[in-house]
């Protein structure tokens, strides 16, 4: 959003951001990814004053579908930018952000990355929780979505996007980006809120995203999981 003097190697960068009745969030994380080339804030039917707040802070609003994975495609195929950053509504991205996604795409063997996660809150368990979920990013490659994922343009659509997936869409990107090169784990952290782990209880919450996870990895399609993590028949 900021203008900034463009080089022959200069890469645009394309914040896609989706939303859901995120009016206590959204700003936040529009105003931490002023540095883009453009914010793209991908509504799924809010009816509080999400819109309006992006429209205020003059990032792009398009209307799709609910569901994140549905949501993220819709901006994907909006956007302009040579590399595309996911980032959820309640997640800010470090200062500085830009300049190191540029730095990796710079390896012409890296086809995306993530942060490292930082949660927001100073519970003694969270905080566990929060170094925990970074070991197993550093050493078993397994990324959320609430790591602001970044993909180049081309080879994300190349390999079909989220697909439009449920759930897991995020860890089916990283899984299928890394068949075409390395995924990069950037040492700065974006933070993210604390809230869904409260939501539903630290502990519980925790257990069943590795639950979940594993489902995912022995098989269980998206879909079905979906179905589980809902309650629905």
């Amino acid at each position: 959003m900021k203008d900034r003097v463009k080089g022959k190697d200069y890469m645009h960068i394309s914040v896609i951001i989706p939303a859901l009745n995120e009016e206590a969030h959204i700003e936040r994380a529009i105003l931490s990814a002023s540095d883009a080339d453009e914010v793209i804030v991908v509504d799924g039917g809010s009816n509080d004053a999400t819109v309006s707040i992006t429209e205020k802070l003059g990032a792009k609003v398009i209307i799709s579908k609910k569901g994140r994975g549905v949501q993220q495609d819709a901006g994907a195929k909006e956007a302009k930018g040579d590399a595309l950053l996911f980032l959820h509504a309640d997640t800010m991205l470090p200062e500085g952000w830009k300049e190191s996604v540029a730095q990796i795409f710079t390896d012409g063997n890296i086809v995306g990355g993530a942060f490292l996660l930082g949660i927001n809150s100073d519970n003694p368990l969270l905080k566990f929780i929060n170094r925990i979920a970074n070991i197993r990013a550093k050493y078993l490659g397994l990324i959320y979505g609430d790591q602001a994922i970044l993909v180049k343009k081309d080879k994300f659509f190349s390999i079909g996007g989220f697909r439009g997936l449920p759930i897991m869409e995020d860890v089916d990107l990283i899984r299928r980006l890394r068949r075409h090169g390395t995924v990069k784990l950037l040492k700065e952290k974006v933070l993210t809120s604390q809230r869904r782990w409260y939501k539903k209880g630290l502990i519980s919450t925790t257990l069943k995203n590795w639950f979940y996870l594993f489902l995912y990895y022995i098989g269980v399609s998206p879909e079905r999981i979906y179905r589980l993590y809902y309650k629905r028949p």
